[in-house]
């Protein structure tokens, strides 16, 4: 069985989880989850019980306890949702909200609009940087 444990200390290691779980069965593995740009521990982790039936004594008896200085959660670890293109970022297609867009009717950089009361930065025919000296 999968099993999510939440709420870690940064000094908690991979090692010392082992430890932990093994007093309620074998723990085929255990993972810390890291920055993939710092390397430091996010705070949860993944491990994987042999048996079933240990594994729910586990989450039972350590779901909400302490370690070394955190209430950790504990809890069976659901599958990775599928993720969605478009959720929140940077944009090329104008499409919902959020990020930069190269056509869209609302905020950003690009598309080739004129620039209209609170319209952000367009590269249209007016407004903007231009370069007239008149204007200076």
């Amino acid at each position: 069985m999968n099993i999510y444990v939440g709420n870690l200390s940064r000094t908690v290691t991979e090692d010392a989880l082992r430890k932990l779980f093994e007093a309620f069965g074998a723990v085929s593995s255990v993972k810390i989850m890291t920055d993939k740009f710092t390397g430091e521990p996010r705070g949860f982790a993944f491990l994987t019980m042999e048996d079933d039936e240990q594994a729910q004594q586990a989450i039972n008896a350590l779901d909400n306890s302490d370690l070394e200085g955190q209430r950790v959660r504990v809890n069976t670890a659901r599958p990775p949702q599928p993720r969605t293109p478009g959720q929140g970022g940077f944009r090329s297609n104008g499409g919902g909200q959020g990020g930069y867009r190269s056509s869209g009717s609302q905020g950003g950089f690009g598309g080739s609009r004129e620039r209209t009361p609170g319209s952000g930065f367009r590269s249209g025919s007016t407004g903007g940087f231009r370069g007239n000296k008149d204007r200076y």
